[in-house]
C-alpha cells in the first residue's frame, strides 16, 4: 500500500499488546482501518461530507485513542477553527497522524501541541460509541 499519512516514513513504533493479531506497526493499523473506517465511525458533524475518498475524514481522535491502545505513547491535538483539536499520536520514538489525509496538502504542525486525553474526549457519548465500535470491528477484522 501507499502511504500518505503524516509520519509513515517513521512510523515503526512497535505494538505494546498482542490483542490485534497482524497489526505490528502503525502501517499495519491504517491498512486495517482503511477497510473498516466508515461513515458510521466518521464524527456526525462532517458525515454529510464523508466518502469512501476520504476515508480518514471525521476518524482523528477515536483512530488516535485506538492506536495509543495498541502502541503506547501519548495522544496531542491541534487546535483547530471552531476550538475542536485534531489528534495525533506520538509513541515508540515516532509521530504519526493515521489521519492527516483529511487535510489534503495543509501542513499541520505537530510541535508543542497539548497532550488530549480520553476521558475528556468519551464523555460525549457519540464519540465513545464510535470508538468502541470502530475497536470491536478491528478485532474482528484481525480474528
Amino acid at each position: 500500500m501507499e502511504y500518505q499519512f503524516y509520519g509513515w516514513e517513521r512510523a515503526n513504533a512497535p505494538a505494546v499488546t498482542d490483542e490485534y493479531k497482524g497489526i505490528e506497526t502503525p502501517k499495519d493499523l491504517y491498512d486495517a482501518l482503511s477497510d473498516i473506517w466508515c461513515e458510521d465511525t466518521c464524527a456526525p458533524r462532517m458525515r454529510k461530507d464523508w466518502s469512501r475518498d476520504n476515508r480518514t475524514l471525521g476518524q482523528c481522535s477515536i483512530t488516535a485513542f485506538l492506536a495509543q491502545d495498541i502502541f503506547g505513547g501519548k495522544v496531542y491535538g491541534i487546535l483547530r477553527d471552531g476550538g475542536n483539536y485534531h489528534c495525533y499520536n506520538a509513541a515508540g520514538g515516532c509521530v504519526f497522524d493515521l489521519t492527516s489525509e483529511q487535510f489534503g496538502e495543509e501542513a499541520l504542525d505537530y510541535e508543542n501541541n497539548p497532550e488530549q486525553f480520553r476521558e475528556a474526549h468519551f464523555a460525549k457519548e457519540e464519540k465513545r460509541l464510535r470508538y468502541e465500535y470502530l475497536r470491536e470491528e478491528l478485532k474482528k477484522y484481525c480474528r
